[in-house]
This record gives structure tokens, C-alpha cells and sequence, in this order.
């Protein structure tokens, strides 16, 4: 069906050419000469596009706009004048125009609005398959190859980009393309992350770790700091949820990123625990057993001690700070709201860590609520959601407070992310096995090699080992663990749900931003 233009100016016959050359190119062009003419026409017909003289006897230019959006508030319209008066310019912008011409107008001029603004989705998107197509390829070749860890960093987030730019473009085609690339290539890495794991713990040659954050990006920053540093973990935090929420943020700071691995599990009580003491596990419950709980099996009741195992990372390393370290966690929105209202009378304290758990709820709480289900079905609305919530939390707020103090400094990053779960992998153990459904620990524990990682020696892994017979499983790719008891029940009830723990590039590859105030 052609598109339809609509054409106002009083010398309307001056540009009959203009005319017969967008009817040519498969438009349906009607005319007027006068703003009263246009406004009956477009009461009766729906149009497309409008084409809009900003100088005209009787009714102007602008009056005619105004006119135009009550009638129909979604049409494009594009103003075409001779004038380039700047103040011009803006009042016709800030009437919500779709475009701005100056007379003489050039065919092509017009051509090129037409296609801009009435036939840009289409001609994206067939751009946007040529493009993906070759990349689907040239991602397909490097799975083949021998890739090391930072390549792998590479690998994802181009796989992350192509979901962003897929968000934009509603081709489901394209969409189950990359779903299946992306399932692949975690096939591939959960490969490359069990055949290297343990070389990482024990040479140089090797990613950033979750124990190496502070030293590697904070201390520096603590040590050099001439305002203060704010430090947030904002758990559960996957790559692409940062750059969606990153681009809210650039009018305020200068961005810059990093990548670093997380420990596996890639869970709560491992790889924040190991990222607020500068330990692994298993040397945590050597050096600070009172802070390393192993009596219950719950992500919060294991992370009660953060303050107290970063307090002793900077002691150890001799960090001296002008004030008192700072610690916060923000559990509940009454929490961030406050902390937001408050930030600013922290513009003179030294150094404070943040914990920010919403994503984390986000997660577990979609597993549990059908509405949230229904809110954010896949990666995609995930994303959107994640947006969303950022956009009215006090997370922002507070953020924006930040930004106005003088040379303050915010280094942000995760502990894990987590990803979307849909194959059940069939696990055998004891009551005593802990029910996380990504890993799990105990005596006895059977499962595919297939679906998952089995650490016969925690040590090796600098894991606890919680006794002598205990073992531990990590799940891979997107399987998650379901027990026989009841197995299509649970099965299908954890399904399609957002997991971590496990080993996947969503839930290990992860970034660290330090953003500068722009002010």
C-alpha cells in the first residue's frame, strides 16, 4: 500500500515537480495551498507524512502545525521555510516537527525525509539481516577456533550488541537465529571454562577473578582520591542490563569499562564474599572462619559480613582512609530512597561500598510471580523492564547527587549475573544437598557430565570443602537441576526462569565501570 503525503504551501504549483517526482517513486501525493484546506483534508483522510511551508498568508505555518496535532498528534510532519533564523528553528522543533528543510528544496532533500521518516524500519531491518548474517557467520568461524578468555570477552559482547540492536527491529526470524547462536556459543564457553578453570587459579595467565576487583580497580582510585569514591555492587547485574542502563547515564559522567570473570558458583555467597575480601572461598574459611558461614543454605544469611571482610582486605593491604569506612545495603526501596535523600552528606567521606539487591529480587521474583512472568518474558523484555525500573529508582537519583559533587568518583560492577534457564538436568543426592538450582553441594550428588561440572576436590577449586565427602556440581549452559522426586513438576515450574550459579557467559563475563562526573 503506497504512503501517504500530504503537501502544504500557498505556491503550491512552484513545486508541481517536487510532485510528480515522489508519485514517480510510489508515493500518493496530495496538495493544498492554504493551512484551512489542509486541516479539512486531513480530518477526512489519514496521512502519512506532511509537508508543511512555514511562511504562509492567513493562517502561518506554525498556527497550521499546532492545528495539525490536535487533529491527528502522531503524524510526522516536516517544516519547509526560507528562513534559518536559529529562534525559528527551535520554535518549530519544540512544535514537535519530525524534520526541518530550507528552501530551495532539492528532490533528493525530499526524497530522503520520505525514506527517513516513512520506510527507515524497513530499510534498517534489511540492512540490519545483511549485517547480522555476516556477522551470524564470521561468530559461527570463531567458535571453531581456540579462543582464550579475552576473546571470549569479545565474542559476547558482540553477541550482547546484536541483542540490542535486535530490540529495535521486530524479526523474529533474526531474534531465533541469535537465541541459537548464543546457545551455542555457551556450549563453547561452558567447554573453555571447564577445560581452564583450574590453570586460571594457579598461573598468571589468566582473566581478572572476583577476589582481584579492589586491587585492580579501587585501591588505585582510594589512593589518588581528592573527593570521594563510591564503589556499588549491583548484584545480579547482567552485560546487557548495564548498557541499557548505561545510556541514562552518559549526560551525567565520562564511562569507561572493564571485563573480569567471576569465581564459579556464581552465586551470592562465593563471588561477592570473594569480591569484598580479596579471597577465594575456601581461603576465607581459613583466614576469617567466624565470617564464613556454612551452617545454612541461604544466599543472605552467608554475605552478613561484608564490611567486616572489606575492612580487612584494606588493612591487609594497608589502605589508609581519611574516615571511617562506609558501608550500605540497599534491600528494600524505603532503603534507597533514603540513601538518595542523604548521599550528598557523604561528599567529604573517603570511601563507601554499596550493595544494591534490586536486580537480584528481580530475578527471584520472577520465578515466583506470574505477573512478572507476564511483564518480562525474555531477555528482551527483561531488558526494557530493567530500564524501566532504573529510570524511577533512587539508584538514579542517587547517581545524579553523585555526579554533582566535586572530583567525585563512582566505580560500579556486579558480583554475577544470571541467565535464562530451559533444560531440566536430572540430579541424584541426599537430603542434605543444598537446593540451589544452578550448584549444589553435599554427599552423593549424581549427574550428567554432560549438563554439569563435578568438583570431586573443593581445594582445587579453593571451594570449602564442608567435610570430607563433600562434593559439588556446577551447572552448565542453560540446564538447571531438578530432582526425580516430583521431576515434571519442578521441571516445569523452573523453567524459562532467570538462574545463577552456574557457568555461562551471562552469569561469568561481567563488567567493571568507573564513571567521572561530567560537572
Amino acid at each position: 500500500m503506497k504512503n501517504k503525503i500530504l503537501w502544504i504551501d500557498d505556491e503550491i504549483e512552484l513545486l508541481r515537480s517536487h510532485i510528480i517526482f515522489l508519485t514517480e517513486k510510489g508515493y500518493d501525493v496530495d496538495t493544498s495551498a492554504n493551512g484551512y484546506d489542509a486541516l479539512e483534508k486531513i480530518g477526512n483522510k489519514e496521512y502519512d507524512l506532511i509537508f508543511l511551508d512555514e511562511m504562509m498568508p492567513g493562517m502561518g505555518g506554525l498556527e497550521t502545525l499546532s492545528k495539525i496535532k490536535e487533529i491527528n498528534p502522531n503524524v510526522p510532519v516536516v517544516m519547509v521555510t526560507k528562513s534559518e533564523e536559529e529562534s525559528l528553528m527551535n520554535e518549530a522543533i519544540g512544535s514537535k516537527i519530525a524534520d526541518y528543510l530550507i528552501k530551495p528544496v532539492l528532490p533528493s532533500q525530499v526524497l530522503l525525509v520520505c525514506k527517513k521518516l516513512l520506510e527507515k524500519k524497513k530499510i534498517s531491518g534489511e540492512h540490519l539481516a545483511k549485517d547480522y548474517l555476516q556477522a551470524f557467520n564470521e561468530i559461527s568461524r570463531k567458535l571453531m577456533d581456540n579462543l582464550n578468555y579475552r576473546e571470549w570477552i569479545d565474542l559476547y559482547l558482540e553477541l550482547v550488541n546484536w541483542d540490542l540492536e535486535l530490540d529495535m527491529n521486530n524479526d523474529q526470524n533474526l531474534r531465533q537465529m541469535l537465541n541459537e547462536q548464543r546457545k551455542e556459543s555457551n556450549k563453547e564457553f561452558s567447554k573453555f571454562v571447564e577445560k581452564n578453570y583450574l590453570d586460571w587459579l594457579e598461573t598468571g595467565d589468566a582473566p581478572i577473578l572476583s577476589p582481584q576487583i579492589m586491587s585492580k580497580y579501587v585501591f588505585d582510585e582510594i589512593k589518588n582520591a581528592e573527593g570521594p569514591v563510591f564503589f556499588f555492587v549491583l548484584d545480579c547485574l547482567r552485560m546487557d542490563q548495564w548498557l541499557v542502563i548505561e545510556k541514562n547515564l552518559l549526560d551525567y559522567f565520562l564511562i569507561t569499562k572493564d571485563y573480569y570473570y567471576s569465581i564459579i558458583p556464581t552465586a551470592t555467597p562465593y563471588s561477592r564474599n570473594a569480591l569484598f575480601s580479596g579471597l577465594f572461598p575456601s581461603e576465607i574459611e581459613k583466614q576469617h572462619p567466624e565470617l564464613w558461614r556454612t551452617g545454612k543454605d541461604d544466599e543472605h544469611s552467608q554475605n552478613k559480613y561484608e564490611k567486616e571482610l572489606l575492612q580487612h582486605l584494606l588493612d591487609r593491604n594497608r589502605i589508609k582512609l581519611r574516615t571511617d569506612l562506609k558501608y550500605m545495603k540497599i534491600i528494600d526501596p524505603a532503603v534507597g530512597r533514603s540513601f538518595e535523600q542523604n548521599v550528598s552528606s557523604h561528599r567529604n567521606t573517603h570511601f563507601m561500598a554499596v550493595v544494591v539487591n534490586f536486580l537480584d529480587m528481580l530475578v527471584h521474583g520472577r520465578s515466583d510471580s506470574d505477573i512478572l512472568k507476564e511483564i518480562a518474558p525474555d531477555e528482551a523484555a527483561y531488558r526494557s523492564l530493567t530500564n524501566s525500573w532504573f529510570l524511577h529508582s533512587s539508584l538514579f537519583g542517587t547517581f545524579r547527587k553523585i555526579a554533582a559533587m566535586k572530583n567525585a568518583k563512582v566505580i560500579i560492577t556486579t558480583d554475577h549475573g544470571s541467565i535464562r534457564v530451559h533444560r531440566g538436568a536430572k540430579v541424584l543426592g541426599d537430603r542434605e544437598a543444598s537446593k540451589n538450582l544452578r550448584f549444589k553441594f553435599g554427599r552423593n550428588l549424581k549427574v550428567d557430565d554432560k549438563h554439569a561440572l563435578f568438583i570431586r576436590k573443593p581445594l582445587q577449586y579453593k571451594l570449602p570443602e564442608r567435610g570430607v565427602t563433600i562434593n559439588y556440581i556446577i551447572a552448565k549452559e542453560d540446564y538447571y537441576f531438578v530432582y526425580p522426586t516430583d521431576y515434571h513438576k519442578y521441571l516445569s515450574y523452573y523453567k524459562d526462569t532467570f538462574q545463577h550459579g552456574g557457568i555461562s557467559m551471562e552469569e561469568m563475563i561481567l563488567p567493571v565501570i568507573k564513571m567521572e562526573s561530567r560537572a
